[in-house]
Order: structure tokens, then C-alpha cells, then sequence
């Protein structure tokens, strides 16, 4: 299970190091794409294969469906974690998430997401203005 936030720096190779307790949970290879919200998504490998399986689910005679599909499976790439247990995050990714020098890792049970630090601040503080009114909305 991934959980917790974690600050690390993308070298200028775009390299990112990943918090040493997830490297096991990854150490079998994992997949990283586009995620909403302009961060990345980092899947260990068994989780990718859950996901998709979901995906393939969708209708794909809808444009909702097929736009999600392309925006996830388009865009992945199997990645795997070198010897300094970084990745390399590809330039179109690094792009779409807006990468700058330094990232946030956010633990999300099942996945990693992937965010540009300045971003996630902005997105945080938003967030957690609203706190109450997304609890509300929410079914158990």
C-alpha cells in the first residue's frame, strides 16, 4: 500500500528518485502515465493490469470512455527502477505534469501520483478550502 508525501528532485535527465520504502512494491517494473488534475500516475505493474481491465470494461462506442482510455493508455510507458532507484520520466510526460526541479510523490494506496511541487501546493490549498463540502458530497 502507497501512503504518505514525499519531496524529491528531477534531475536534469529527468531522472526522479522514489521514497526507498516503495522500491520493493516496484522493483517488478510499473507503468507511468498521464494522470487528471496534470500530475503522473505510477503503477506497479499487478495494479496497471487491475486498472486496465476496467478500462476495457468501458464502453467504447462512447467518447467519454474512449477519450479516458487514450488519455491513460496512450501515453503510458513501462518504466523500471535503476540501481539509485530512480525512473526516468519521458519528456512528454515531464511536460504534460509541467515538471519542474522539483516534484511530490503522494501515496495513493494502489498507485503513486506524480506532481510538479508549485502545482501541488495550488492544488492542495484548494482543496483543503473545500474540505468540508467535498466530505459532504461523498458516499460511504
Amino acid at each position: 500500500m502507497f501512503i504518505g508525501e514525499y519531496h524529491h528532485s528531477v534531475d536534469p535527465k529527468g531522472r526522479l528518485s522514489l521514497p526507498v520504502k516503495f522500491k520493493s512494491e516496484l522493483a517488478g517494473g510499473a507503468v507511468l502515465t498521464r494522470g487528471i488534475d496534470n500530475c503522473l500516475f505510477l503503477w506497479p505493474k499487478n495494479a496497471w493490469t487491475l486498472f486496465v481491465n476496467k478500462i476495457q470494461n468501458l464502453p467504447l462506442t462512447q467518447a467519454n470512455p474512449r477519450a479516458f482510455a487514450r488519455l491513460m493508455l496512450g501515453g503510458a510507458m513501462d518504466v523500471e527502477l535503476d540501481a539509485q532507484g530512480r525512473i526516468l520520466i519521458p519528456n512528454y510526460l515531464e511536460a504534460y505534469a509541467k515538471l519542474g526541479k522539483k516534484a511530490v510523490i503522494i501515496g495513493l494506496n494502489d498507485r503513486l501520483e506524480i506532481w510538479d511541487e508549485d502545482s501541488y501546493k495550488d492544488y492542495q490549498t484548494k482543496t483543503e478550502k473545500a474540505s468540508a463540502e467535498i466530505a459532504e458530497q461523498l458516499v460511504f
